[in-house]
């Protein structure tokens, strides 16, 4: 197998539960729910509170057919340990972010060593988008542990032939299904093929694939809730979710969610940071990657997420991430064959410049945009980043200069490094500035109507994560006389206003006239 066996680091075991925490756990009780997606997801799991019913979910009154069960589950009884709260919320995401990043610690110590298991274990721990989607409040962590450890599954029963390794493959394809539906079939299912039949094993496959006991857990665990579904509201879920938000997304584009067939590129650049020069030498080496089982597993895993989602009509950054745990073990894989150590660091190091630069680059934005919700949403972004972010940021910058000028500190271990710096600035500093600016007037203002026991009703505007700070159901109609509403600050002008109870950063409530 095409592995450098050159050491770059000791093994010190405290790094991985040291990167989990950091990457996933940390400050997550701190940061508003962000919308649309986290306050929909929190919302409607407070829903199911509401009705007294956990067998289908609803967001603002009305069915919600996005997604199958399984992580509203998990929400509603974390929530019902840790209250219904940003902790308890994002908890799900975390611990599954965390059984993740340990999957792929097993899975390498199997297919190579402890040493190169901790490094793959740490770059998909502390990878930029892979930390920031492992402590939201949304069902992708949760679906990337189970279609990443299905497919890790499947590679164990192929190189060692133990039965094991497929039924839990099947258990974990069954888990992902109860989360995301379709694609966790077929993820697995089409890559495994392609793989099988280029090293001509497509025998191997089929009795895999076909295997009885294995089909049966899968059933077991994914089908039996769709079949109650089914019952419970005459098949809506099961039309909807199926036709419409599965075979729908990939012939249109859903919600403005579309983009060019490139549109992954710049992604996956800035998705996998700092690791982005270990990135391009993966690629780089491509030719000598497909003669490896593993690499070429590997690869087809990658390439297969990438095109697919690339030639699909709706487009959303977190779909690529499907693949991201195939590149981030390659990546670890050929980690040591990294030498150049400006070339290394300085993808993290431009990020941090421009993080370090972002109060004046949201001035230059404000300054020139003619979006007049983004001008007023960017009113206060001085006052709401506050003096601790630029100290923040310029403290990672400054720690990783220090990497990069420190030679006695290896390339590999300097970049390991740079990994726990980026989801500690993220966390402490990028999130609470986005959500200080976007999040927190919608958090004020349902705080303002939750205390005043109002019932608000959204116009112009979709905010989910409102109804479940206010703890009430917010229509989103036209406004009546009388009514309180939500609205953007540039639509005030057209209504008739009695009086304004807030306005800040271009979210405005306000009570209209009878």
């Amino acid at each position: 197998m095409l592995i450098s066996t050159n050491p770059v680091l000791r093994r010190s075991e405290w790094l991985l539960p040291a990167a989990i925490f950091a990457s996933f756990f940390f400050n997550i009780w701190g940061v508003p729910l962000f919308d649309l997606d986290e306050g929909a997801f929190s919302e409607a799991t407070r829903e199911m509170f509401l009705r007294g019913d956990f067998l289908s979910t609803y967001l603002n009154g009305e069915p919600r057919n996005d997604k199958p069960i399984l992580i509203y589950w998990l929400q509603a009884a974390s929530v019902s340990l840790f209250g219904f709260n940003e902790f308890g919320l994002r908890l799900p995401s975390a611990l599954a972010a965390s059984g993740w990043v340990l999957m792929v610690y097993y899975f390498v110590t199997r297919v190579a060593d402890r040493r190169r298991a901790l490094v793959a274990a740490l770059i998909t721990a502390t990878c930029l988008e892979i930390s920031v989607m492992g402590k939201a409040a949304t069902a992708d962590a949760l679906f990337n542990f189970c279609i990443a450890s299905s497919m890790m599954l499947f590679f164990l029963h192929y190189r060692f032939l133990e039965k094991k390794y497929l039924y839990l493959s099947f258990l974990c394809i069954g888990l992902g299904f109860l989360t995301k539906g379709p694609v966790a079939v077929m993820v697995p299912l089409v890559v495994s093929l392609l793989f099988c039949l280029l090293r001509k094993e497509f025998r191997f496959w089929l009795a895999a694939v076909f295997n009885p006991l294995g089909i049966l857990i899968f059933l077991l665990i994914g089908l039996p809730w769709y079949v109650i579904s089914y019952f419970h509201d005459g098949g809506a879920f099961i039309n909807d979710f199926l036709f419409n938000h599965n075979l729908g997304r990939f012939e249109s584009a859903k919600e403005v969610h579309s983009g060019k067939f490139f549109y992954y590129v710049p992604i996956v650049i800035l998705g996998v940071l700092p690791y982005t020069a270990a990135l391009f030498l993966v690629l780089r080496r491509i030719p000598a990657l497909i003669k490896d089982d593993l690499s070429l597993y590997l690869l087809f895993w990658f390439g297969f997420v990438f095109l697919f989602f690339s030639f699909s009509s709706t487009k959303l950054p977190h779909y690529v991430v499907y693949g991201y745990t195939a590149m981030t073990i390659l990546m670890a894989l050929y980690f040591d064959q990294l030498r150049r150590r400006w070339l290394g660091l300085l993808p993290i190091l431009l990020f941090l410049a421009v993080l370090l630069l972002l109060p004046e680059i949201l001035e230059m934005v404000r300054s020139r945009s003619h979006d007049e919700f983004l001008v007023l949403m960017l009113s206060n972004h001085q006052q709401d980043l506050g003096s601790s972010y630029r100290w923040i940021v310029l403290a990672g910058l400054l720690a990783v200069g220090y990497l990069l000028f420190e030679k006695r500190i290896e390339l590999q271990q300097a970049l390991l490094a740079s990994g726990f710096v980026t989801v500690l600035v993220v966390a402490s500093a990028l999130l609470p500035a986005v959500a200080a600016v976007q999040q927190q007037p919608i958090r004020d203002a349902a705080m303002l109507a939750r205390e005043q026991g109002l019932t608000v009703v959204q116009w112009h505007l979709k905010m989910p994560s409102f109804n479940v700070y206010s703890e009430t159901i917010s229509p989103r109609r036209l406004p009546q006389p009388g009514d309180y509403v939500l609205t953007k600050g540039h639509h005030l002008q057209k209504l008739d206003i009695e009086r304004q109870l807030f306005n800040r950063n271009g979210i405005a409530l306000v009570k209209l006239k009878n």
